[in-house]
């Protein structure tokens, strides 16, 4: 037998259809094993060495797995082809003990047959360089994420995340957000002007320029009244006619950002979502035919494709199109500098396999997103689109005024894939088709058009925005795109919101930002993390030893996490202010005097500050506590003793026992007042009872904003109040 292991289900059921029986095709389920989730699990003072651990659950998939690769020949590990995928592979060979004779790696960037036999027939060993740029990722997160989290959380008083990528992108949308809330709008006019050439059709002008030069526009009503003084009183004549044909060039292939930003721009679909529905169109769709792959793998920052599938997109396109829509020379697109550049793009798996041939074996959403895939790819490798462009400066004393039109000559590949933006800029004038005029031709004054108007601050991101602005920065990666979107619109981490899909900051992330800008500058900075994010790459094009990246950081960044670590809480034995500290069971504060104090507790636990008041009971200090009923001071000496005293702000009185009532709070966070003797009393009040009782109908009084009336609202007493 020989086996072949997947991380996923939907892929062992495609993978298995190519074979009769010679393979068996298991998977993972996933990771096998990780760094623990209740601890950081790096080794500092080992050089950093991750410690990883088997989770409860994959225990029954990881004997099912040894069982098969004990009575198998041949063993062939056929993980995703990217770091992660590389990563997964070497840990499923740790834990399966499987010997160095019996680890073939094998990669394909589509599940077909003709991909994975190719791959069977050209095994590899692990990669261990992608391997260490795993791993050295993973570890340079961990120590970032779980040193500042409980740091930010304890000063901050939340239950917070921050993240090495995670956070400066939070950061751009705050600071974008702060831009927006600062910005002041500056008045500004735009004047038009409707003219028409002798027994021809009319068309708008925009003024653009005076004396040659850019016109600064004006900046009130009375300077706008002005210019169109001047300009009624000039006479309109055709300056300057600038003709040209206008190509277009088709867009590249969708690589992960890209597929992620026209998801959420033309599908309305989030980016995880996108991701989600890709990852299955890639590993495999249920048909009657049983599973089948659709799309290339759907991580990839490259826009290269195959020579295979650019003949057949353009074999496709010269049957279905016509010679005229195939280019001259094929298409070619290259690369961004930092792209990785491990696989293809992505694209579909056939090109005759058309969106509408499938309609009926996909869902909805995988429909649209194939049919997007598909018509992007295809598009990509089409002829330009030609465009007939005219330019008309128009003179009018000193003062020249412009429009624009433009028609199409030739669809080229907006006949599958139409790219073409609205234009939207209202400073701008276009008429589409213009009328043909001549330099020197007189023109008609119709009617001028005046138009208040105001700069407009940024443009708050949206995910799509987002998603480009990390990939133009150069932070984050293909696989990590989505997930870092999702994190910060987590409805339960509350860090962003969406409202008509702009992402605005809520009042945690301000906090939670400048506290990270304060004591972490480094990390913070988009340059800082985008050089961090090639230096990890670089451990898998070079294989460069990752334990001294992660040390030359780990330096720096512990000077600046100690920094942070001290917090306002008092060491109830010394004094001395305390610290956060991770340990085996979670974060706790621990003594800053350490060794000479070894104090420590709890995170979560309620904390005691001491107080400059002395126990009149023992002598002991009295500190301050918070329980169910509010805040209390308590001694310190407990539980040898007892001594407590009420911080609740004694106010009303209760009109059941006569005893004072307390300003409380309720757990949906209204005011209310109850009796202090509680639970002997069970009093309770939403305004401030006076301990009086109502000479009308017997029911207790109560202040409200000063006044004193009864609690029952239709009492005659507040009826006769009112007249």
């Amino acid at each position: 037998m020989q086996l072949i292991i997947v991380e996923s289900p939907h892929k062992a059921k495609t993978i298995e259809k190519f074979f009769k029986g010679d393979y068996k095709v298991e998977a993972s389920k996933g990771h096998v094993r990780d760094l623990p989730v209740n601890r950081m699990g790096i080794r500092i003072d080992k050089n950093f060495e991750p410690f990883y651990e088997i989770s409860a659950d994959k225990k029954y998939d990881i004997k099912r797995l040894k069982d098969l690769s004990k009575k198998a020949d041949k063993i062939y590990l056929a993980t995703d082809p990217d770091r992660e995928g590389e990563a997964i592979s070497w840990h499923l060979a740790e834990v399966l003990e499987l010997k160095e004779s019996q680890i073939n790696r094998i990669e394909f960037n589509e599940i077909s047959e003709k991909a994975v036999k190719n791959a069977l027939a050209n095994p590899r060993k692990i990669d261990m360089a992608l391997v260490d740029a795993q791993q050295a990722r993973r570890v340079l997160d961990r120590l970032v994420g779980y040193s500042i989290s409980p740091a930010a959380s304890s000063r901050l008083n939340d239950n917070l995340s921050a993240g090495r990528v995670q956070s400066v992108v939070l950061k751009m949308v705050v600071d974008r957000e702060r831009e927006i809330l600062a910005f002041k709008p500056e008045e500004y006019w735009n004047l038009r002007a409707l003219v028409e050439p002798k027994n021809k059709s009319e068309f708008k002008v925009l003024l653009v320029e005076k004396n040659g030069k850019k016109i600064k526009k004006p900046t009130n009503e009375q300077e706008a009244i002005q210019v169109e003084e001047e300009l009624k009183a000039s006479s309109f004549s055709v300056a300057n006619v600038k003709k040209s044909v206008v190509k277009s060039h088709a867009p590249a292939p969708f690589i992960t950002s890209t597929l992620q930003q026209d998801g959420s721009i033309k599908l309305n679909i989030s980016a995880p979502k996108v991701m989600q529905i890709a990852q299955r169109l890639y590993e495999g769709v249920e048909t009657p035919n049983g599973n089948v792959a659709f799309i290339t793998y759907m991580r990839t920052d490259s826009v290269r494709v195959s020579s295979d599938a650019q003949k057949s997109a353009l074999d496709f396109i010269r049957a279905n199109y016509g010679e005229d829509y195939v280019p001259a020379k094929p298409n070619v697109y290259r690369s961004k500098n930092d792209a990785q550049d491990a696989h293809e793009a992505i694209r579909p798996i056939d090109i005759n396999k058309t969106p509408e041939s499938v309609k009926s074996i996909l869902d909805r959403d995988q429909y649209r997103l194939y049919k997007l895939i598909y018509e992007r790819f295809l598009a990509s490798q089409m002829a330009e689109a030609k465009y007939n462009s005219v330019v008309i400066d128009v003179k009018a004393g000193d003062y020249t005024l412009r429009t624009s039109g433009k028609t199409l000559l030739f669809k080229g590949y907006t006949a599958v894939y139409d790219d073409s933006a609205k234009n939207n800029d209202e400073d701008e004038e276009n008429n589409g088709l213009l009328p043909p005029v001549e330099v020197g031709e007189p023109l008609s004054l119709l009617k001028l058009f005046k138009e208040q108007k105001f700069t407009k601050p940024p443009v708050r991101y949206t995910q799509a925005s987002l998603v480009k602005a990390m990939q133009d920065h150069g932070i984050g990666r293909p696989s990590t795109y989505a997930t870092i979107v999702g994190k910060l619109t987590d409805k339960k981490r509350e860090y962003l919101r969406e409202e008509k899909k702009h992402l605005i900051p809520n009042e945690i992330s301000y906090s939670l930002i400048d506290f990270l800008v304060k004591y972490f500058p480094d990390i913070m900075q988009i340059n800082f993390t985008a050089k961090m994010e090639d230096d990890l790459d670089d451990i898998g094009v070079n294989g460069k030893d990752w334990h001294k990246l992660i040390a030359d950081f780990y330096g720096p960044f512990e000077e600046q996490l100690n920094s942070s670590k001290l917090t306002d809480v008092l060491c109830e034995k010394c004094g001395a202010p305390m610290i956060i500290n991770s340990g085996k069971f979670g974060n706790y504060y621990a003594c800053s005097n350490y060794p000479t104090c070894k104090n420590i507790k709890p995170v979560n636990e309620k904390i005691a500050i001491p107080t400059d008041m002395i126990c009149s009971k023992c002598g002991g200090i009295m500190v301050e506590r918070e329980g169910k009923f509010g805040k209390f001071l308590a001694c310190s000496n407990y539980p040898k003793c007892k001594n407590t005293i009420s911080k609740t702000e004694n106010v009303g009185v209760c009109p059941e026992c006569g005893k004072p009532t307390k300003k409380m709070i309720s757990r949906g966070g209204k005011t209310f007042y109850g009796c202090s003797s509680y639970p002997e009393c069970k009093f309770m009040s939403w305004d401030i009872p006076t301990g009086e009782r109502c000479s009308s109908c017997g029911s207790y009084m109560v202040e409200i904003d000063g006044k004193i009336s009864c609690s029952n609202k239709k009492c005659k007493t507040n009826q006769d109040a009112k007249s």
